[in-house]
């Protein structure tokens, strides 16, 4: 795109005006598979609006097991609780797929937020939308098998990677999933067997999409589809 900005789908809904407003305070960044941006209890100190790649929170538990919570791609912002107050996160936000992003310092975006309340709508309702997303997640981790939930999140990464190959080992599958790697490894065969995908040295490539949105239970249809529809 001749625009970098317009690449993220939550600034392209900015008026002109507050979009000029924030390429004013951005710089765009690169980000690199398996960093880390923040750890549990840090303060957020910037935001990021990805324009490719994708960045997961995961949730850790003193145990050592993890979740992810929610995944932000181009249709988002990573850091949003501190797009108005002052806030920590709550989780490990890690790079799940290289990519660039927009970065800004969130003091000075709430510093511009402040003065306009269009800007602040927007936010605000990407923020509902994500709070609908975690409400969901948190039913869907509880009750749908892993092979449904792989099939979800498989969907939607490729839904933020615009189509191409997803690169991952079972062993971060599963600390993203909140399984253990025999339970990912059997999800995979699966989809595997029914020809949705094939899975090889750490890259997925989805091979019919329309077998894996079956295998796909119906929380991919969700608000989270909703975010990048």
């Amino acid at each position: 795109m001749s625009d970098a900005l317009t690449a993220n789908l939550l600034i392209e809904r900015l008026s002109a005006p507050d979009r000029a407003a924030v390429r004013d305070l951005t710089t765009r960044v690169r980000f690199e598979l398996g960093e880390t941006l923040t750890e549990p209890g840090d303060p957020i100190l910037h935001l990021h609006f990805v324009l490719d790649g994708i960045i997961s929170a995961v949730g850790e538990m003193v145990d050592g097991r993890s979740i992810e919570t929610f995944m932000v791609g181009f249709e988002g912002v990573s850091g949003i609780a501190a797009a108005v107050v002052p806030a920590s996160t709550f989780s490990r936000h890690v790079v799940q797929a290289a990519g660039s992003a927009l970065r800004v310092d969130a003091d000075r975006f709430r510093a511009l937020a402040a003065d306009r309340p269009d800007l602040r709508a927007v936010i605000a309702a990407y923020g509902s939308g994500l709070f609908g997303e975690l409400e969901q997640s948190s039913a869907c981790n509880a009750l749908h098998r892993a092979e449904q939930r792989l099939a979800k999140w498989l969907l939607r990464c490729h839904d933020r990677v615009g189509g191409g190959d997803i690169r991952l080992t079972q062993e971060y599958l599963a600390a993203l999933l909140g399984a253990q790697r025999t339970t990912v490894n059997e999800a995979a065969q699966g989809l595997q067997k029914s020809g949705a995908i094939t899975y090889s040295r750490g890259r997925v490539t989805v091979m019919d999409r329309a077998a894996l949105e079956r295998a796909a239970c119906e929380c991919y249809h969700g608000v989270g589809r909703a975010h990048v529809a």
